[in-house]
């Protein structure tokens, strides 16, 4: 495949976007449990606003996905999103209630939900030119600099005497560097769809079975995988981490979540997704030790917690990529994300009721989940060999 050098740095300047975009929401995000906790939340609450704020960016994904693909207006969907996403964030340094503070943390998850459906479509065009698994890995990997980036950034502003409500007001700073990169990104190349390489026609009369039953490992997967904030929650109470110990914990998981990025994308391209089958049984076992009572147990689940991540961000989007023609990839994101968004809210919401209830039955259900997941994973890859990658 011959690659374009304007492709690479179309992906690479999407992933400067994202970079900035992360350091905000998940700089935010690596305080948001303990933040709600300290107004009075309880660990139900807490979970139902994680879970139902994936719900809400997930949700949102079919119907944008569809309107993108019918409307053609990926670049203006993007920039819509990104401003939503990423402007509400420092708001939060005024809020005095948990209910407002929920509020403005599902709202951010509402612009996540607008943009990303055109954004893959966007990244996906150029990634045909560099490989996918290498396309989505790289932007993956600049995404998560950005999630290492902003929960120091906030752990910084904690240590220097600022609290949670200095930390939200600094991350004003790459939310506006983000916007302003983006509307540079959209200048320069306003027709992405010409990196497409052409290539042999795809079946383009709806979705093949492949697609549906992949979509459904994947929502186990999901199900399984325990959001931050309640981990964060556990370690405020039962381990006494408080204040800057948080965000530093995130800001390794999401370390680790750059680096499998980029080594499962790789992987990805060579194997297909035997990749996700391997990645998810090395990380399906994070539960235990992150809501353990010992934190370098729990050190090492967030190390898991950050592969597993890594491996869902890069490698199960540049497996739909390749299972679609370009006229129905909104469409086919659309759907992906709002089934694995549902899942995972579905899983979330389910795991803080567990967690204020019994601890054993929300490692157990963790656990278990992704393993029918990699289980459903490995059936649907058998019968074609072992090694053909979908799409």
């Amino acid at each position: 495949m011959s690659k374009s050098p304007g492709a690479l740095r179309f992906i690479l300047l999407l992933g400067i976007v994202s970079l900035c975009a992360d350091a905000t929401y998940e700089g935010a995000r690596s305080i948001s449990g303990a933040f709600l906790g300290s107004l009075g939340a309880s660990g139900t609450v807490v979970g139902l606003v994680a879970g139902g704020g994936e719900l809400l960016a997930y949700g949102l994904r079919l119907g944008v996905g569809f309107f993108s693909d019918r409307s053609g207006r990926y670049w203006q969907l993007t920039t819509l999103g990104y401003l939503i996403n990423t402007a509400v964030i420092p708001a939060l340094a005024w809020v005095g209630s948990w209910p407002a503070a929920a509020a403005l943390l599902l709202a951010e998850r509402i612009g996540k939900g607008i943009r990303t459906p055109p954004r893959d479509v966007l990244l996906s065009h150029a990634a045909m030119q560099v490989g996918r698994g290498l396309g989505f890995g790289i932007h993956e990997t600049l995404d998560q600099i950005g999630a290492v980036s902003g929960p120091l950034l906030v752990a910084a502003m904690i240590w220097a005497g600022y609290g949670f409500r200095g930390g939200f007001w600094m991350l004003g700073i790459p939310a506006l560097t983000g916007l302003v990169v983006l509307g540079l990104g959209q200048w320069l190349y306003p027709n992405p769809r010409e990196f497409e390489p052409h290539s042999p026609a795809l079946e383009t009369k709806g979705l093949s079975k492949m697609f549906w039953i992949y979509l459904l490992a994947a929502a186990f997967v999901a199900m399984g995988f325990a959001d931050f904030p309640l981990i964060a929650l556990h370690l405020q109470q039962t381990q006494g981490s408080d204040g800057v110990g948080i965000p530093l914990l995130y800001a390794l998981a999401m370390g680790i979540d750059a680096v499998a990025a980029l080594g499962c994308g790789w992987l990805f391209d060579r194997i297909g997704l035997w990749s996700l089958v391997g990645a998810v049984g090395i990380t399906c076992g994070f539960a235990p030790l992150a809501f353990s009572s010992r934190y370098d147990l729990t050190v090492l689940g967030m190390i898991l917690w950050g592969i597993g991540m890594g491996a869902q961000e890069s490698i199960m989007k540049a497996a739909v990529a390749g299972m679609v023609v370009p006229e129905q990839r909104g469409l086919a994101f659309g759907i992906f994300t709002s089934a694995y968004g549902l899942a995972w809210f579905l899983g979330s919401a389910l795991m803080g009721v567990l967690y204020d209830w019994s601890l054993p039955g929300l490692v157990i259900f963790s656990v278990g989940a992704q393993v029918l997941g990699a289980v459903i994973l490995v059936a649907l890859l058998l019968p074609s060999g072992g090694s053909r990658q979908p799409g």
